[in-house]
């Protein structure tokens, strides 16, 4: 018997409210978990949210500003647990597509399509793993969900994301090379996350950094509210975040942090793996709050649309 809370996260023009589907990703997570211990005696504690940041470019109520194709997620895994032996996480892999699939249904059609592949700089003794979920019904593209190894509050593991985000990206945006040709469309996914990580990371930048990123951001801000579309707005904007260095101010606000900890973000694959999802008090003070006041806005406008 199923006990998965449903939120209402399709609107009727399948706008997705971000609000819901948080919360629909944290009662996946509680479900999936409740299964583990009903079916194999297995307890488990799950965090999971949003893994991407849309969130932070949406309407007051926490609907989309326009419709959104592809889903992530981020589900948080405790160490030392049966979960190490490779079976336990197969079903536990196995219980989790048939919750999402409860989860999304009728709106969503999820098939599985990929299991297992390592998510690119996660900890190379416990990789971060991914699951790749396509609809059927062709209303979102497809689902993803990262599997992080170590249970820590999602808004934790979203900021100690961003040092992996970071690398990933910085070949895009190293000066040393060169811009990095791309297709547009890539390259407009690629803009919309520099948005997402300034947006995360934002309170930990210098106050020098914020001036010179702030005209930047609200200028990409304004080609994504107005549709960006044409490719040569879509490279002359990749060029302006590459000239202005936008990814080394990033790793600035992350960098001394972590060093004091004596961890080096640009060598995040050889950290011990105890500090897999984590972030140091100093950051934690300054970037866990925002995200949550952002989901309490949405979470108070809802509430006063009821009444």
């Amino acid at each position: 018997m199923s006990e998965l809370v449903k939120t209402p996260v399709f609107a009727d023009d399948n706008l997705i409210n971000l609000y819901h589907l948080n919360e629909m990703y944290q009662n996946v997570a509680t479900e999936a978990s409740r299964r583990m211990q009903e079916t194999l005696q297995i307890n488990v504690p799950i965090s999971s949210g949003i893994w991407g940041g849309t969130y932070l470019i949406a309407h007051p109520n926490g609907f989309g500003r326009r419709r959104i194709w592809r889903l992530y997620c981020i589900v948080n895994l405790p160490q030392n647990t049966p979960l190490d032996k490779h079976a336990n996480l197969e079903r536990l892999v196995s219980i989790y597509c048939d919750v999402f699939k409860e989860a999304f249904s009728p709106q969503l059609e999820l098939k599985l399509n990929m299991w297992g592949g390592r998510l690119p700089y996660s900890n190379s003794a416990k990789p971060s793993l991914t699951l790749h979920m396509e609809d059927t019904t062709e209303t979102v593209r497809w689902l993803r969900a990262f599997f992080v190894w170590n249970h820590t509050p999602w808004e934790e593991s979203i900021i100690c994301d961003t040092v992996r985000i970071l690398k990933e990206y910085k070949e895009f945006f190293d000066l040393k090379k060169g811009p990095e040709v791309k297709d547009p469309k890539e390259i407009k996914y690629l803009l919309q996350d520099i948005i997402i990580i300034y947006r995360t990371l934002q309170n930990a930048c210098s106050e020098d950094f914020q001036e010179h990123a702030n005209p930047i951001i609200a200028k990409m801000m304004e080609h994504f509210l107005s549709g960006l579309h044409d490719r040569g707005d879509i490279v002359d904007l990749y060029e302006l975040v590459y000239k202005n260095a936008l990814i080394y101010g990033f790793e600035e606000s992350l960098e001394g942090p972590y060093k004091k900890a004596g961890l080096d973000i640009h060598s995040l694959e050889n950290w011990p793996v105890e500090k897999i999802n984590w972030v140091p008090d100093e950051l934690k003070e300054k970037l866990v709050p925002p995200i949550q006041q952002v989901f309490a806005g949405f979470k108070a406008e809802l509430e006063k649309e009821k009444h």
